[in-house]
């Protein structure tokens, strides 16, 4: 796995970001699919729009 990708989880992890911006994060930075409509939120759209651009820049908006 990538260092970038593992440092930037782990990250989110420890600053107690929102579960949902998480996986979003995650899906946008591996390319994968967005989830279906009436799975996805504001906090899950967010991060996958930062995992898509690998931007590190918006966590602390999403940590408790």
């Amino acid at each position: 796995m990538n260092q970038f990708y593992y440092d930037a989880v782990t990250k989110m992890e420890e600053m107690g970001c929102d579960e949902e911006y998480i996986q979003g994060w995650q899906a946008g930075c591996l390319q994968n699919p967005m989830r279906e409509e009436q799975r996805v939120n504001e906090a899950y759209e967010a991060g996958y729009a930062d995992g898509e651009e690998k931007s590190t820049d918006n966590f602390g908006n999403w940590a408790k």
